[in-house]
Parts: C-alpha cells; structure tokens; sequence
C-alpha cells in the first residue's frame, strides 16, 4: 500500500456526487493509461470518500448506484480510470521534461537551416527554446505546440520546416538492408526494381533526417548507392 502521507487524491463525479480515493501519482497515472499495476501497489487506503479531506466515506449505496458494486476496491479501478488524479509537482515536471524532448525531436527532424537546407542539432534547439522562454502545456500533444515554439525559434536562429524528395538507387545485393530503411526514414513515392536487381525508388524525408539518411544508407551499402534530391519544399 501507498505512504498515505504522499498520497494524492484522484476524483470522480457521478451525477453530482463526488467520489474520492487516495493514490500513489505515478502509479495511479500509469494504472489510467493502462499499465498492469496491482490496484493494491496503487492505492493509499481501500476506501472510497465522499470527502477524503474530512474522512467522509462514500456510503455502499452511493457506491452501488455509481459503479454497479459496493465493492471499495472495485470502484476505485473506475474512479482512477475515468477521473481527474492531482498530480504533484514532481510529476508535473516529469511531464513538461517529456513534452520538451518531444517538440525538440520534432524540430530536429522537420527543421532545416533555409540558407545552407541543414539540420540544427538537437541541443542548438533546446538552447533556442530556452532563450526565447518557451513555455509548454504539458497536457497539450507536442504536435500541437510544434508551430508556436517555431515561430519564437526564427527570431533566434533561422530555421523552417522543410521536406525532400530523394531519388535512391540501391544495387541487388543491398536491397534486403535498404527496403526496410528506405520505408522507414518517410514516404516511398514511387518505385522500380531493375533487370539487374537494383532498386530504384523516390522518398521523402523531412528535411531533418537527410543527413541521417545518407549517413545510415553508406553505412550499410559502403558508399556503393546512388541519390539526388528531385524535389525540395
């Protein structure tokens, strides 16, 4: 059981009743979003509260009427599933330090420098957000927010969204490698197996990864590939 000190609450409203139970934050957030976590290793104490600030229990039929059970145990599964759980200070950092990952990935991926059509490092990035005192939602997906952090970059290092089609030509022998990296760096535009066996197909890339794909696709053929970029935009 949780150290009901350090227990937070998590609450749900059925029909303007209010239900309550204690739990741990973090093992109640994952037990939410489906983690097989025992509800005992989740869960301060086995009861229900109609007001846990005041030790008010919820009574059985209030229960019964809500979740279909008077089972305590059974209807904080509910309660932690479909309710609101206060998060502490500790988690809500944790998420903001997730969230931020996540748009600097983005960014790298996506972003190029318009003049030279090059990717900034991750870590160029993360200096920029943090000089334009970027603020994230840590609630809101990343992909939500991606376009605002980039219009409070641009003032500071010049950097837009760009994408590339490349056309690759990889011979027979290295094609088993390459086909499962050519699908997995973007989309395959179109295709085309020579007589030879060689691989001749177009893809594109977010305009971040060129230099990634280039780099992965030597790697496995030892330089012995072609490319040239067709489109940019």
């Amino acid at each position: 059981m949780v150290d009901i000190d350090k227990a937070v609450i998590a609450r749900y409203k059925f029909q303007g009743t209010n239900f309550e139970v204690l739990v741990d934050c973090n093992k109640a957030m994952a037990f939410k979003s489906g983690s097989n976590i025992p509800i005992d290793d989740v869960l301060a104490a086995k009861e229900v509260f109609a007001d846990s600030k005041k030790g008010m229990e919820a009574s059985p039929t209030a229960l019964k009427q809500a979740f279909g059970t008077d089972d305590p145990v059974e209807a904080a599964k509910v309660i932690i599933r479909k309710g609101e759980i206060q998060l502490t200070a500790e988690y809500r950092n944790q998420l903001r330090d997730q969230k931020r990952k996540q748009v600097i990935n983005i960014i790298h991926r996506n972003g190029v420098n318009p003049k030279t059509h090059t990717p900034h490092p991750a870590a160029r990035i993360e200096a920029a957000m943090e000089e334009a005192k970027v603020s994230l939602d840590e609630y809101k997906p990343a992909e939500q927010q991606v376009q605002d952090v980039l219009k409070k970059l641009q003032p500071i290092i010049p950097i837009k969204f760009e994408t590339k089609q490349i056309e690759v030509k990889v011979p027979g022998k290295y094609t088993g490698k390459t086909y499962p990296i050519l699908k997995s760096f973007g989309k395959m535009i179109k295709e085309e197996w020579l007589n030879d066996g060689s691989h001749v197909a177009v893809i594109e890339i977010p305009g971040g990864l060129e230099e990634e794909f280039h780099n992965k696709l030597n790697s496995i053929t030892h330089g012995d590939n072609e490319t040239k970029i067709i489109n940019t935009r």
